[in-house]
């Protein structure tokens, strides 16, 4: 890991922006440090809009003094109940705080807050690389304070706490949770110390609102490598608490000397091949529950060995409860996760048999819009480690591929309208409604997708309509 010298951080402050927030805390006889996260982005290398500013004293009283010499463009923004202020200038985010002090009662995560020092400030932050400051008065500027060897640790890629990790966790559970997300985010190693508060702490986590867990799940999701952080929920014992259903993955079964695969290991590594490929979040959520109803679906066969019917239908039904009871969004990003799970076996069955046209049209039909992301989920499942297999599913997904833009280049099957509706049906027969309809127009519909009839052939569609009227002792009233 390449961490920038002191010199090239100051460099990069070496800017009008904190040069004149410099000036408007020497302007109130402030000293004002940047702090916490984008100092450690800085050393990292890492883009931060968000920057956060201490001083001793009145943090609000600091933001006016800045937000009035900065001037015309410059939004202030005040929550005086919290003592802090935010300055907004273009794309940044400038937040202003006073040094403070904290402590907990046992039941709850909000601190009791007083003025503090700058080192108690920096002593109640989460990760010593994250307890970094950089002076930004213009005497000592650029000046770095390091209480508690974050840069060190920096360098060896470790998160570790400034105080005693239990006190840490216990007083804010949600910490542990940021603990994960900084290892994923940052690819550091959790030190072992605090890696088993972690695990003596894990309780803790049911007083944390689902939103802020969520919240911090979104941002393991969208790193570069999230199996990461969901390995770490699991080894940490956090993951049983918040996700069960995805921790009762874990595991591998023997029945008489055949066992099935580590469900859980395997998702991780679909995960990641789909995060490889995409940065679309809710794709890599279904990534992580394609399989979600196996251990509900397990079942021993003494001919077939183990076996996991019908698991993408019922995990497409468990999406919506899952969304629910972790407060995810019960919209069509829900929805879309629901349809992917339920359909991920379709291509794979498709590259196992003979690769029709009739199955191909309704693939398309049933994922609409979303085939695209549905093949790369289901090329993102293929993880055996025979190479051989591998070469012949992959193969064989790009002759679905190829039937898939063949079949949409003649008939534009992705957003079939049947060219007899309901209404029509209704008005030919003289019916308001019943069963009858719903009959004609599936009958009609998988007549197109099995390429019996054209999509546009009104005529044949016509045809087959009248003949399964009839069946039904249906009588037109009006011919067409």
């Amino acid at each position: 890991m390449i961490i920038n010298p002191l010199d090239k951080v100051t460099a990069k402050i070496d800017t009008p922006l904190f040069h004149t927030i410099g000036e408007a805390a020497d302007s109130i006889g402030r000293p004002c440090y940047a702090v916490g996260g984008c100092v450690r982005d800085m050393f990292l290398g890492r883009e931060s809009k968000d920057i956060d500013f201490v001083t001793v004293g009145s943090g609000i009283e600091l933001a006016e003094a800045v937000a009035k010499m900065l001037g015309k463009g410059t939004h202030l923004t005040v929550f005086r109940n919290f003592g802090t202020a935010q300055v907004k200038r273009h794309a940044l985010e400038l937040e202003f705080v006073g040094a403070r002090k904290e402590s907990y009662h046992r039941n709850s995560r909000k601190p009791i807050v007083e003025d503090g020092t700058l080192e108690e400030d920096l002593s109640r932050r989460d990760f010593t690389v994250n307890a970094l400051a950089l002076r930004i008065n213009r005497e000592g500027f650029g000046q770095l304070v390091d209480l508690f060897n974050g840069l060190e640790d920096m360098e060896a890629g470790i998160l570790r706490t400034p105080l005693d990790p239990d006190i840490t966790f216990s007083d804010d559970p949600l910490r542990m949770m940021r603990a994960i997300r900084f290892a994923t985010q940052l690819q550091f190693e959790i030190y072992p110390e605090t890696f088993e508060a972690i695990k003596r702490n894990a309780e803790r986590i049911k007083i944390i609102s689902r939103e802020r867990i969520v919240d911090e799940l979104m941002k393991i999701m969208n790193s570069r490598r999230p199996s990461t952080g969901w390995q770490l929920l699991l080894d940490c014992g956090l993951l049983q608490l918040i996700f069960p259903e995805l921790a009762a993955m874990q595991g591998v079964e023997t029945v008489n000397g055949r066992g099935h695969k580590d469900n859980f290991a395997h998702t991780l590594e679909v995960l990641d091949n789909v995060a490889t490929k995409s940065d679309n979040v809710w794709l890599r959520w279904a990534a992580l529950m394609h399989d979600i109803a196996k251990p509900v679906t397990k079942r021993w066969d003494e001919k077939a060995g183990w076996t996991f019917h019908n698991h993408n239908f019922l995990g497409s039904k468990m999406v919506p409860r899952i969304f629910r009871h972790m407060r995810l969004p019960q919209d069509q990003k829900m929805k879309y996760v629901a349809k992917l799970v339920e359909l991920h076996m379709r291509p794979i069955a498709l590259v196992e048999d003979e690769v029709t046209d009739s199955a191909v049209r309704r693939l398309i039909n049933d994922a609409g819009d979303d085939l695209e992301d549905l093949m790369t989920l289901c090329e993102a499942d293929i993880t055996s480690k025979n190479r051989d297999k591998v070469k012949r599913l992959l193969g064989n997904f790009a002759l679905v591929r190829e039937k898939i833009a063949d079949l949409n280049a003649r008939d534009e099957i992705r957003n079939l309208q049947p060219p007899v509706d309901g209404n029509e049906i209704m008005a030919i027969f003289g019916i308001t409604g019943g069963p009858v309809i719903g009959v004609i127009k599936s009958a009609i519909k998988n007549a197109i997708l099995d390429g019996i009839i054209a999509p546009n052939d009104r005529e044949a569609a016509l045809a087959l309509m009248y003949e399964i009227a009839a069946a039904e002792g249906l009588k037109p009233v009006t011919m067409v």
